[in-house]
C-alpha cells in the first residue's frame, strides 16, 4: 500500500451477505449547469473564497489531483459502474456534486440552474436505471421557487433533493423556508443535508481541516438548528438526511438535551432533542468501526444507510468493511434496506 491510501475501488471486493447492498450516497457533474456559471463574477468569488477556506496546500492538491480524478469518475457511466460491481454495490443513489448549489444565483439563473442539473440526474438514471436512482437540487435562496422545484423534481421521477447546511448568511432553521418543508412534506422527497466547504473560514485552512472538520460541523449546526427551532414538530413528515453520519450531532446529543433542560431560549421544540434522533437518517461515512457500530446503536439501523461519497478522496468505498462492523440483526437494512424504504426503490 502507497504513502496516501486511494480510497476508490482498484479491486473486486468481498460482497457482503445481504440481499441488496445499496450506495445512498454518490455524486454526479452536470457539464450543462457549468457551463451557466462558468462566466459569471459571482461563481469566481464564490470559488476564490472556497479555495482560501481550504487553504493553498488543499486547494492545489484538490485542483491537480482529487478533482481531476473526481471529474473524469462523474463523466464516465461505464466507469462509474464498473466501480460499483467492484464494490459490490447493486444501486447507487446520486445527488448533484455540492459545487453547484450557487445559492448566490438570482431567480432566473437559478432556475436555469436547477433545471440543467436535474435534467442531468434524470437523463443519467435514465441510461442505468436497475442501478442508479436520482436526487436534485433545488434554489434555496427562492424559498418559494424551491418549493415548486421540488413538486417538478417529484413529476420527474427522482428520490430526494439535495441541499447545503446553510443557505449564504440564513440558516436552515430560520422561517423563510417553511416553503420548502412544507413541499418536501407533500412530496414524500427526502432531503439530504451535504454541506459545501466550511463557514469557520481561515481556521480551518490547513491540513484539509475544512473538510475533515468543517463539514461535520454545518451538519451539526443545521440539523440541531432544525430540531430546537421545532421544524420537525411543524413538520412532522418531513424526511431529513444528515452527510457523514448526521455530523457530531448524534454522538454529542447529550449536551443538546442538557441545553434543552435548563435554557429556556433552547426550548422550541416540544421534546428532548434526542427523541428526534428518531426522525433523522444519516449515512455511514464515519470511516470508524466502532463509531459506526456506535451511531447504529444510538440511532437504530432503521436511520443509518451504507454511502460512500463517491467518487472524492473522502468516500468510504469499502462495504465489505463497513458491513464487517455491523452486527448481523442490522447489517441487511443498514447495508441496502433502509435506503430502499426511504427513497421509495
Amino acid at each position: 500500500m502507497s504513502r496516501f491510501d486511494n480510497p476508490l475501488p482498484t479491486g473486486q471486493l468481498t460482497r457482503p451477505d445481504v440481499p441488496c447492498v445499496i450506495d445512498m450516497h454518490g455524486h454526479f457533474g452536470a457539464p450543462e449547469a457549468e457551463a451557466l456559471l462558468a462566466s459569471r463574477p459571482e461563481r469566481a468569488a464564490e470559488m476564490g473564497a472556497q479555495a482560501r477556506s481550504t487553504g493553498e496546500a488543499s486547494s492545489l492538491h484538490n485542483r491537480t489531483v482529487m478533482l481531476p480524478a473526481a471529474g473524469a469518475r462523474m463523466a464516465s457511466l461505464e466507469k462509474r459502474l464498473a466501480d460499483l460491481d467492484l464494490m459490490g454495490v447493486e444501486v447507487q443513489v446520486i445527488a448533484p456534486s455540492p459545487h453547484l448549489y450557487a445559492y448566490w444565483a438570482d431567480e432566473v439563473l437559478a432556475d436555469e440552474l436547477v433545471a440543467a442539473v436535474n435534467a442531468a440526474a434524470v437523463a443519467l438514471v435514465a441510461r442505468a436505471p436497475e442501478r442508479l436512482a436520482g436526487m436534485g437540487m433545488v434554489s434555496m435562496q427562492h424559498p418559494d421557487l424551491a418549493a415548486q422545484q421540488i413538486h417538478a423534481a417529484k413529476a420527474a421521477g427522482l428520490k430526494g433533493i439535495e441541499i447545503s447546511a446553510s443557505v449564504g448568511e440564513r440558516e436552515l432553521s430560520d422561517p423563510v423556508f417553511t416553503p420548502v418543508w412544507a413541499a418536501a412534506e407533500a412530496t414524500g422527497l427526502p432531503v439530504f443535508i451535504h454541506p459545501l466547504g466550511t463557514s469557520l473560514g481561515a481556521r480551518l485552512d490547513r491540513f484539509y481541516l475544512s473538510n475533515t472538520i468543517g463539514q461535520p460541523v454545518e451538519t451539526t449546526i443545521a440539523l440541531t438548528g432544525l430540531i430546537l427551532s421545532g421544524v420537525l414538530d411543524r413538520h412532522p413528515r418531513l424526511k431529513l438526511v444528515g452527510a457523514h453520519g448526521g455530523g457530531y450531532l448524534p454522538a454529542y446529543i447529550g449536551r443538546a438535551d442538557h441545553t434543552w433542560r435548563v435554557r429556556p431560549e433552547a426550548r422550541g421544540c416540544a421534546a428532548l432533542p434526542s427523541e428526534y434522533l428518531s426522525r433523522i437518517w444519516v449515512d455511514t461515512v464515519v470511516f470508524d468501526r466502532n463509531q459506526l457500530s456506535d451511531l447504529v446503536q444510538r440511532m437504530g439501523a432503521e436511520r443509518v444507510m451504507f454511502g460512500t461519497d463517491y467518487p472524492f478522496d473522502m468516500a468510504d468505498c469499502r462495504p465489505d468493511q463497513v458491513a464487517a462492523a455491523l452486527p448481523l440483526s442490522a447489517r441487511a437494512a443498514v447495508m441496502g434496506g433502509t435506503a430502499a424504504a426511504l427513497f421509495n426503490l
